[in-house]
């Protein structure tokens, strides 16, 4: 194989090294950094399915990365039909976030009539980009979404939009990191995010490493801090984006932008352009996924509601464009979103 093949490329949560994919794995932060090497399609699916990767952008680039390593594995016997499981499996991992979906087309397309060591260097260079290029349009969504705020104020943020659940820098969180550098806002207020607890357990984590003054409230706190007037923006990223701007993100995102509303504060939406799914006309139309009720009805293996009892668990609900002052992606921002201006961004 080519020496490029063995190119590092890192970032927080993601490491490519010497054809090998490193996690690091989630749902063990903050108390421990565990990370867990992965050499194949199948137990990267799982990887993902079992929530050791999460946020949209990263489920992306580790499914990118999960057929890079199918091919590496098959050698000169990989080609088109050889890697179909492959692309299968993964297509299977989760149901909601588009990402996963653009990046294994992405992937597909540079497949055609390649096969062998050709293909294998094509797909691994292929999934490297896509990693670097995800940091990249962050960066860029930072800056263009750090000028919607005023000075001063804290911004609320729901479930982790950062470098954990990214290439890097962060969607909604970028846009908070820049801010912050930019010396726009005074802190943030971090959702705990039931089930799984992402605001607690990483957003929580990712700010203080930065030094980025961060106070935890439960989610049913986000109203009360609006009625007082300790926020000035909401700021959340999407796992996938409809034609008219209607908004698919972690269960509770509806609420927050009710609530912002209500209460007259800016509801931002912040997530890359393979986030926005074209072929959808409405949000109605995205699938939820639905997981385990033992999510919510245990912490680990401790049980915190009757045995037996009937439990509810969409990982995400749909927040309509009417409710969204602004969507930011790598391309600028789109004030009051609609079918229309979603349709001109995206020919921008």
């Amino acid at each position: 194989m080519t020496q490029s093949i063995d190119e590092t490329v890192d970032s927080l949560a993601i490491r490519w090294h010497s054809n090998r994919l490193s996690l690091l794995d989630q749902r063990a932060l903050p108390h421990a950094s565990d990370w867990i090497v992965y050499d194949d399609a199948a137990s990267v699916s799982q990887a993902i399915r079992d929530m050791v990767v999460r946020g949209a952008p990263a489920i992306g680039i580790t499914a990118a990365y999960g057929l890079a390593l199918e091919a590496i594995k098959l050698g000169h016997s990989a080609n088109a039909a050889s890697l179909r499981s492959a692309l299968d499996v993964l297509a299977t991992s989760r149901p909601t976030a588009v990402n996963l979906f653009w990046a294994l087309a992405r992937m597909e397309k540079i497949i055609g009539e390649q096969q062998g060591e050709q293909l294998v260097t094509a797909l691994t260079r292929e999934a490297r980009e896509i990693h670097r290029e995800d940091r990249r349009m962050n960066e860029k969504m930072a800056a263009f979404g750090a000028t919607l705020l005023t000075q001063n104020g804290s911004v609320y943020t729901h479930c982790n939009t950062g470098a954990l659940a990214t290439g890097g820098h962060g969607t909604a969180l970028g846009i908070i990191r820049t801010a912050w550098s930019n010396g726009q806002i005074d802190g943030v207020y971090a959702g705990e995010t039931r089930p799984w607890l992402q605001g607690a357990r990483l957003t929580s984590w990712e700010l203080m490493q930065d030094n980025i003054p961060v106070t935890l409230v439960v989610d049913s706190a986000a109203g009360h801090l609006m009625q007082q007037g300790k926020i000035s923006a909401v700021i959340v990223g999407a796992d996938r984006i409809s034609a008219n701007g209607d908004t698919v993100n972690k269960i509770g995102t509806y609420n927050l932008a009710v609530l912002a509303q209500h209460h007259g504060i800016p509801f931002i939406v912040a997530a890359p352009i393979s986030t926005i799914d074209s072929t959808l006309a409405s949000g109605g139309l995205i699938e939820i996924e639905q997981r385990n009720g033992n999510e919510i009805s245990r912490l680990g293996s401790q049980s915190i509601a009757p045995n037996n009892v009937n439990a509810y668990n969409p990982a995400f609900d749909m927040t309509p464009a009417a409710l969204i002052s602004a969507i930011v992606t790598e391309r600028g921002v789109i004030a009051e979103p609609n079918a229309v201006k979603m349709t001109a961004h995206l020919r921008a």
